[in-house]
């Protein structure tokens, strides 16, 4: 287990501060999940029964157009403990994340996708490092074998370009896997911006974080929703999210081109007095006229890039919109179960 410098101070209190019997609330985005879900639930149960804690289910639909939303009510109704959240249309995952944490009712919260590349069984090591004192225990993937070489070699990329431009530290092959403290889920719910990207606020938001190390095996069933396009567009909001970087960038290219084309104008200037006037050549002309003209549109869309965000953010819409919730049982630890089972036999 990695673990991220934190004062020893901090992490002991916490430590001593937890409760002995704390709830589990799961949360679970799901779009289009029918030939998975079933799958998920069953290597997922024995698990949260296994930490003899109270647990729920938080699923959040984010516009399924499958039966995903059939088979989990039906669950639900015959004693799955939680609750299903549904969106009214595709929000994208950030979303339904959103959604899920607003919803939970635990103590502690694990955040893991219905596609089984996230191992259930690390649930118990996660407890492990929250009973230890650590209020982040995030799962990082040493072993990307069963995505793309193109998706390792762009994820590689984005990883070491945010982590130098950014003010934050973003563990690199992090992903959304995760156990977080209540304390980390109201940090979350206070921070108010439309375009959001999660594993950026959860490395905004700090708090004493412990890495478990895992390999991540493929897909039990069904197909990733993620394409290139939607993989680049999510970068894009990480890297305006968390920095301003980009436009000092091009404050400073500005500066230096200006600097440039000043200090060739002397040039020309001394030579035209000195050998007088040449017939100007017209590749050069028309190479220094696209040259420029393409800087000017690059930064002007990187400008664009920031003020579509402040338009979004200044709109001030909802993340999502719920139309519907649909609970189930809540699931009581057995300890809980049996203490109750004890009241009533005395009375």
């Amino acid at each position: 287990m990695n673990k991220t410098a934190a004062s020893k101070i901090y992490v002991s209190r916490r430590e001593t501060a937890r409760p002995a019997e704390p709830m589990l609330s799961v949360i679970v985005p799901v779009f289009n999940e029918e030939d998975v879900i079933e799958h998920f639930l069953d290597a997922t149960l024995p698990v949260l029964e296994k930490t003899g804690l109270a647990f729920e289910y938080v699923f959040i639909d984010d516009g399924s157009r499958d039966k995903t939303a059939d088979i989990l009510s039906e669950k639900l109704k015959t004693g799955l403990p939680g609750k299903l959240l549904g969106l009214s249309r595709n929000f994208g995952k950030e979303a339904a994340l959103s959604a899920g944490l607003e919803a939970v009712s635990g103590d502690i919260a694990v955040i893991m996708d219905a596609d089984l590349q996230d191992p259930p069984e690390l649930i118990l090591q996660m407890l492990d490092g929250w009973r230890a004192g650590y209020d982040v225990i995030y799962g990082l993937r040493v072993d990307r074998s069963s995505d793309s070489l193109m998706k390792r070699s762009t994820a590689n990329m984005f990883y070491k370009l945010f982590n130098k431009l950014a003010n934050i530290d973003m563990p690199a092959n992090a992903g959304d896997f995760r156990l977080i403290d209540r304390t980390v889920v109201n940090a979350l719910l206070e921070l108010p911006e439309r375009n959001r990207f999660m594993k950026g606020l959860f490395a905004w938001v700090g708090f004493p974080a412990m890495a478990i190390p895992y390999e991540r095996p493929p897909r039990r069933a069904g197909s990733g929703k993620f394409d290139y396009w939607k993989l680049w567009n999510f970068a894009l909001d990480g890297l305006t999210g968390f920095t301003t970087l980009p436009l000092r960038v091009w404050f400073y290219g500005g500066a230096a081109i200006s600097f440039a084309a000043f200090t060739y104008a002397i040039v020309l200037t001394i030579r035209t007095s000195i050998f007088g006037v040449d017939l100007p050549g017209y590749a050069s002309l028309m190479v220094a006229l696209l040259f420029f003209s393409g800087v000017q549109l690059l930064s002007i869309g990187m400008i664009g890039e920031y003020i579509a965000r402040l338009f979004n953010e200044a709109k001030q819409r909802p993340v999502y919109i719920l139309q519907d919730v649909i609970e189930g049982e809540p699931q009581e630890c057995d300890k809980a179960s049996k203490d109750a089972d004890a009241g009533q036999s005395k009375s």
